[in-house]
């Protein structure tokens, strides 16, 4: 199988991942809960986790990096824990649902939210922001990249321009954390939501928030923490004000494994290699006849993403045929992004993304666009 699904996870970890995670599961007892050598080595680890995700996205305080399953529940967190009925929130049309279905809660429950358009090629207008400013904005809520066209958002501009305007930033970096550089204490922000299993080539159910210092987030959840058990509440400090519950401690163990690799392999590395990769398919599709390519390759920087359609093909039929026939793992249909979708004018259609990692091939590449080629030729001969 030529994987090429790494926008919803990255199937190929560093080497040193999985071992962690065995020698974790062989070793830890639980993160808080007691003074043996068990619970110490676990609460150890995962504070080192802390501090090399903190390095990593320019958080200023380890313990404000709270941990979480994935960015779907950071991002519950930070929304529902800092915004509320009567506030305005803008976001934009490239979000994904972890972002979008939080937000349409919230505007059930009283807040208003307005989404800066994009256009057809999938860009922002960024005057959006200005027009859509209102005196009881609060937040601007949004992504680093489309996980459906790759295209990366200005997020100096964006944190610009909500300091001039006194405003919160909450930063969706799925795709991003670990690929594009992010640093929240220069850029302004105020709240990065990342997950583990993506671009930072951690495990599954791993994930979590950087806060900025001083910033009161209501928590989600409530129980559990190992510390001030007679309290009625959840402890006020972070890191456990935002964690109940047990850690996945075997999986942070896994992802500081990753961010080890992230650290000496070099994060500009890593990018420049998925993005040559990215953009030598997209110069082997993009004018082949029936096939359209979603997105804009113009712009300086990228996630790692081709999305595109063959004709009038369902985008699940193709992806079909690219599994079964030429062992290609790639993603179609609605990819949780409805709003961009719709301003693409693919919402009955979808599209078929394709997604590289690291550890993916100019081989693979070139396989990938061949088997694209063959089916744009045979549904232009059908």
């Amino acid at each position: 199988m030529i994987y090429l699904d790494n926008a919803a996870t990255t199937r190929a970890k560093p080497p040193g991942v999985a071992r962690a995670v065995l020698e974790a599961l062989a070793s830890y007892g639980n993160c808080g809960r007691g003074a043996h050598e068990g619970a110490l080595s676990a609460a150890r680890a995962i504070y080192e986790t802390r501090e090399k995700t903190a390095a990593l996205l320019g958080c200023p305080r380890a313990d404000h990096v709270c941990f979480t399953q994935n960015s779907t529940q950071a991002l519950n967190t930070a929304i529902s824990g800092l915004l509320g009925p009567g506030d305005h929130i803008l976001s934009t049309d490239l979000e994904h649902n972890s972002v979008l279905r939080p937000l349409y809660r919230l505007r059930e429950q009283g807040a208003a939210v307005d989404f800066v358009p994009a256009s057809k090629r999938g860009n922002l207008d960024y005057s959006g922001f200005e027009r859509l400013l209102r005196p009881e904005t609060k937040a601007v809520v949004c992504t680093h990249a489309s996980n459906l066209t790759g295209d990366a958002v200005d997020i100096e501009w964006i944190g610009r321009f909500t300091r001039e305007h006194g405003l919160l930033f909450l930063l969706d970096a799925s795709q991003t954390a670990g690929v594009l550089p992010i640093n929240m204490d220069s850029l302004g922000i105020d709240v990065v939501c990342f997950t583990g299993h993506k671009s930072l080539m951690g495990p599954q159910g791993t994930g979590g928030l950087c806060l900025r210092e001083g910033l009161e987030v209501r928590p989600f959840a409530v129980g559990g923490t190992g510390v001030q058990s007679y309290s009625r509440a959840q402890p006020g400090e972070y890191p456990a004000r935002l964690e109940a519950g047990t850690l996945n401690g075997h999986g942070l163990a896994g992802l500081s494994a990753a961010l080890d690799f992230l650290r000496e392999t070099g994060t500009g590395v890593i990018h420049a290699w998925e993005d040559a990769l990215a953009r030598r398919f997209y110069e082997a599709v993009r004018d082949l006849p029936g096939v359209t390519v979603y997105g804009d390759f113009t712009l300086p920087l990228r996630a790692p993403i081709v999305t595109l359609n063959i004709g009038g093909l369902d985008s699940a039929q193709v992806s079909d045929e690219l599994a079964e026939r030429f062992g290609i793992a790639t993603r179609p249909g609605a990819h949780c992004a409805p709003r961009l979708h719709r301003a693409l004018g693919t919402e009955s259609q979808g599209a078929v993304r394709f997604s590289w990692s690291y550890f993916n091939t100019e081989a693979e590449t070139d396989a990938a666009a061949e088997a694209v080629r063959v089916l744009a030729r045979e549904a232009a001969e059908a």
